[in-house]
């Protein structure tokens, strides 16, 4: 087992030694480069299909590193909130006791949407849907009535339903109706969507915008009452909401997202507009608004803390009993979901924070309003790719050449090197956070890190083992020349002598 041992250690070092280690750093340097690129492959050329299966063995490769990264820089620098374009009305505990419980009636709920229409908000956006009709209107009830109580059953199917109620509070506000999209048929789910349409500009494709063949949304009749329908789907990433898409596909169609059809709606425009290009969608607009996009027609979200938001939620218990300032609703954008324990989809930030989720509908108006916008386009990972090939190249060529001031300094330095890498790797850090900060653009440092780390290894490892092995046998460390043959015969020989004469 011992000689297996050795016979493999000695396979790898003379493996790690060969040409002085630039062919296993060649190989490092390409191999993993190619699979950084299949983690997050560029969208303007085609995906060949091993890029799956590689995807698929390694699923988490340089991804997850990426990911942290990314959420590092917003710890560090959260967005800080300059305007409020949003309130939020949430139901939450408070309303809920003082109420009753969830789901409401549809009276009810009319009536909440009357009171904030009242105070003349720009638009109101709604993150329910109601698939089914309202059991509790009075024609559910006079079904549900004894014999011998016609007379009662008459009297409540001549009121007009709870639906209807909803419909036409629907249709006297400027309201939109969010709905679930889903993979799969559930009961109540659609096909189809009544939404506004969506004009494309540009001859590009729409194959990395996500796609749902059904929908759960509202009744109909309450669509039909809405000025707007949207979809309230939100990317999840090991559990963490980093980004979110303005624009999805439903079946053959495009439906907008929640934040979006409200802008729309607030305008008055009749359409969104959508602008493509070879790697996807590019552009969203909608009346003046042009919101740059990831191919697949999200935004990254440059979060900002729950805790510099929390002026903006007003609870629907305070909107009900008149107890708000008029002013506060007054041209804003309006946002109606459920806050309250056990009723409410609490999503996670890169911030590490736990919001609901109407809460990222807010940030994405915040960030379209702000112009304050997260980008990592096409061209920047092809420009990372680039920098790491040519600083990779760069290394192997350098590093090992023989007569450089780098062997000397290891000898005169011996943690010199570790230094001077920990510094590199920290410049490297800060510049790419310092144009986070700066322009919005998210370079993956952590991949420069991992891969030329890997590059700069395949050179240290030669001189480990040297070290390990004392120097015996074994191939002088990179940029050293070993002593001439005939050298080492007579140094020995020397050696003999000298014993000889003692």
């Amino acid at each position: 087992m011992k000689r297996f041992h050795d016979l493999r250690h000695a396979r790898i070092g003379r493996l790690l030694k060969a040409m002085q280690g630039r062919p296993i750093a060649l190989i490092m340097l390409g191999g993993l480069s190619l699979l950084n690129l299949i983690s997050e492959w560029p969208s303007d050329i085609a995906r060949p299909s091993f890029v799956d299966t590689v995807d698929e063995a390694l699923p988490d490769s340089f991804k997850s590193a990426r990911q942290l990264l990314f959420d590092q820089y917003q710890r560090h620098y959260p967005r800080v909130p300059d305007a409020q374009p949003v309130i939020i009305v949430e139901i939450d505990e408070e309303t809920l006791a003082a109420v009753g419980q969830w789901p409401w009636p549809r009276n009810r709920l009319a009536g909440l949407i009357d009171a904030i229409a009242a105070q003349k908000p720009l638009a109101i956006g709604l993150d329910i849907y109601m698939p089914e009709p309202d059991q509790t209107s009075p024609e559910r009830v006079a079904d549900n009535l004894p014999p011998g109580t016609t007379a009662l059953a008459a009297a409540l199917r001549a009121l007009p339903t709870h639906d209807e109620i909803l419909a036409a509070s629907l249709h006297a506000a400027p309201t939109i109706l969010g709905a679930a999209a889903l993979d799969h048929p559930a009961v109540e789910t659609r096909t189809s969507l009544r939404s506004a349409p969506i004009r494309l500009h540009g001859n590009g494709t729409l194959g990395r915008v996500p796609r749902f063949d059904y929908v759960l949304a509202s009744l109909p009749m309450l669509q039909a009452a809405a000025h707007g329908q949207a979809l309230l789907s939100v990317a999840l990433e090991q559990g963490v909401v980093r980004h979110l898409p303005l624009v999805m596909g439903l079946g053959d169609k495009l439906v907008p997202s929640l934040p979006i059809e409200m802008l729309r709606v607030a305008t008055g425009s009749p359409a969104i507009d959508v602008y493509t290009d070879r790697s996807g969608v590019q552009t969203v607009g909608v009346a003046d608004a042009l919101v740059p996009t990831q191919p697949g027609g999200d935004i990254w979200l440059h979060f900002a803390s729950i805790h510099s938001t929390l002026a903006r939620y007003v609870s629907a218990r305070e909107v009900l009993q008149r107890t708000v300032d008029p002013q506060r609703f007054r041209d804003k954008l309006v946002l109606v979901g459920l806050t309250g324990a056990g009723v409410t989809d609490m999503r996670t930030t890169p911030l590490g924070e736990l919001v609901p989720g109407i809460e990222i509908q807010a940030q994405v108006i915040e960030t379209i309003f702000e112009g304050r916008f997260l980008r990592r386009p096409t061209w920047l990972k092809w420009a990372e790719t680039g920098f790491i090939i040519v600083f990779g190249l760069l290394i192997v060529w350098y590093v090992p050449r023989k007569g450089t001031r780098l062997p000397a300094f290891m000898k005169a330095v011996p943690r010199g090197l570790a230094v001077v890498g920990v510094s590199l790797h920290l410049l490297n850090v800060l510049c790419c956070f310092y144009i986070f900060v700066r322009f919005g653009f998210l370079i993956d440092a952590a991949a420069i890190f991992i891969i030329l780390s890997a590059v700069m290894g395949c050179f240290l490892s030669p001189t480990l083992m040297h070290q390990l092995e004392g120097g015996a046998g074994g191939q002088a460390p990179f940029g050293q020349e070993e002593p001439p043959v005939g050298s080492q015969a007579q140094a020995r020989k020397r050696s003999g002598d000298d014993k000889d004469v003692n």
